[in-house]
């Protein structure tokens, strides 16, 4: 009967612990709320150009775009937009989105990426 007291004694131990802690962080809780003051507004004054949030949504074309622009596409740093560029000095224009796997370093999965952000018009 005694060790079932205690046990009783030590649960009623732990049940106000628990109890203080969570007054505590209930306490802690509602003086950050405090502190924040107003809630955060976002301020809608201030604008930027839809051409710095969002980039053109045309596709480039392979055969106009010089390294700059070959370097603004996903996966396409500095190395392989020159390849780019000379390949197709070397080999002529594009004919198909398809052909930019014959540039060494660029392969299907590559291609996939591009997908959708490249183009090839059409060659006259």
């Amino acid at each position: 009967m005694e060790k079932r007291r205690s046990a009783a004694r030590g649960e009623w131990v732990l049940l106000g612990l628990t109890g203080a802690f969570l007054c505590l962080l209930l306490g802690l809780f509602f003086r950050d709320r405090a502190a924040l003051g107003a809630p955060a507004s976002v301020e809608t004054g201030l604008t930027a150009p839809v051409e710095e949030v969002r980039p053109d949504p045309s596709p480039l074309d392979l055969n106009a775009a010089d390294e700059e622009a070959l370097r603004t596409l996903p996966g396409i740093g500095e190395e392989l937009a020159a390849r780019i560029v000379k390949h197709r000095e070397e080999h002529g224009p594009f004919e198909t989105v398809e052909d930019l796997t014959e540039v060494p370093g660029i392969g299907q999965g590559r291609l996939m990426a591009l997908e959708g952000l490249v183009t090839v018009e059409d060659i006259e």
